[in-house]
């Protein structure tokens, strides 16, 4: 009966790990109005735009069609409002309205680099962030849907896309903002999310983790392959893995070849299609895995942007607190599967 009772105890912890495992997954039409314990700001954010908005939904579509993770105000507890001492509170800037939040004020991004591969969505950029908030000089940070305690930094912040043929959420990417620039990488949900939204590596910067173009004066949208993940190397057929804090820093990969570019003059504030995002298109769904055709040809670019040097770690530790959980019909059935042995086993101990 003691054997018994244990397995009993084990099914009981299997359950709390499954049921533990999800994070939850919305849309702007249906996201509570916090969607983690402690936020800040909020999910359900209407249309429109608003200079005082703490709206914490961010988008990312194209190169005039993005948001990025600032500061709500310019001081914090009474000093100024770096990346490092706001993190758990910053709120959405985007470039068009209609999605409720902040408007990137025009003249701010000075240089705009979009990429699509089949596995994410990148903005990379330069320009004058001290017009989101931030402090002149502030080498900044990296924010996450992780955080060091699984609620995501800024604290209930939540990514949106089009990109790949669906309104979606991407449960995985990675913002680093500093005085004079920014790289955004949103990945589609998938095996590798992970790995090429990697968010460990947070002192190392923009042009570390994601290398690529970040000169002023270009606004370009492209295709692209995937850049290798970031701390991930393979030579002569063998595999490392780099870790932040090792006694020798491995160069930024190479970006990959990139094609199909179209090009801008510049970029401002336009109203968001459709007019406002809280709003699902008819013709859109919810999609776990994207797909898109591989890039090819064209060069590589510079890798551009500071490393970063505040931001608390971010370790690798995934998962969510409160809101409703989705939970994916397999695991679900896992979970269903669990909970009636235990049940079962409960019963027959008793008797």
């Amino acid at each position: 009966m003691h054997t018994i009772t244990l397995f009993y105890l084990f099914l009981l912890a299997s359950t709390a790990s499954v049921i533990a495992q999800y994070s939850a997954t919305y849309l702007p039409s249906d996201a509570p109005p916090q969607s983690e314990d402690g936020q800040s700001g909020t999910n359900q954010c209407g249309g429109g735009s608003n200079q005082t908005s703490l709206c914490q939904n961010a988008y990312i579509n194209g190169v005039d069609d993005f948001c990025l993770w600032a500061p709500p105000d310019t001081t914090y507890q009474g000093v100024p409002s770096s990346i490092g001492q706001t993190e758990r509170i910053e709120v959405a800037w985007c470039m068009r309205s209609g999605y409720g939040t902040r408007l990137i004020p025009n003249g701010a991004i000075t240089g705009a680099h979009f990429i699509q591969t089949p596995n994410y969505v990148q903005i990379l950029g330069s320009g004058d962030m001290t017009k989101l908030n931030l402090p002149s000089g502030d080498d900044g940070g990296e924010l996450d849907p992780h955080g060091a305690d699984g609620l995501g930094n800024p604290i209930g912040g939540l990514v949106f896309g089009t990109s790949f043929g669906v309104l979606q959420q991407y449960h995985e990417w990675t913002n680093f903002m500093w005085y004079g620039g920014f790289c955004f990488r949103a990945c589609v949900d998938g095996p590798d999310a992970s790995v090429y939204c990697n968010h460990i590596y947070d002192t190392l910067g923009c042009g570390w983790n994601m290398p690529g173009n970040y000169s002023s004066g270009v606004f370009e949208s492209c295709q692209a392959d995937n850049t290798e993940p970031m701390g991930v190397y393979v030579n002569d057929g063998t595999t490392s893995t780099f870790f932040q804090g090792q006694p020798s820093t491995p160069d930024a990969h190479t970006p990959a070849p990139s094609s199909n570019c179209q090009f801008m003059a510049t970029i401002s504030n336009e109203a968001a299609l459709p007019a406002t995002a809280t709003f699902l298109p008819s013709n859109a769904s919810v999609s776990s895995v994207g797909t898109s055709s591989g890039a090819s040809p064209s060069g590589s670019t510079n890798n551009g942007a500071a490393a970063t040097t505040s931001g608390s770690a971010s370790p690798s530790s995934a998962g969510h607190s409160g809101a409703a959980r989705v939970l994916p019909s397999g695991d679900a059935g896992m979970l269903v599967f669990l909970t009636a042995a235990a049940g079962l086993l409960g019963a027959f101990v008793i008797l």
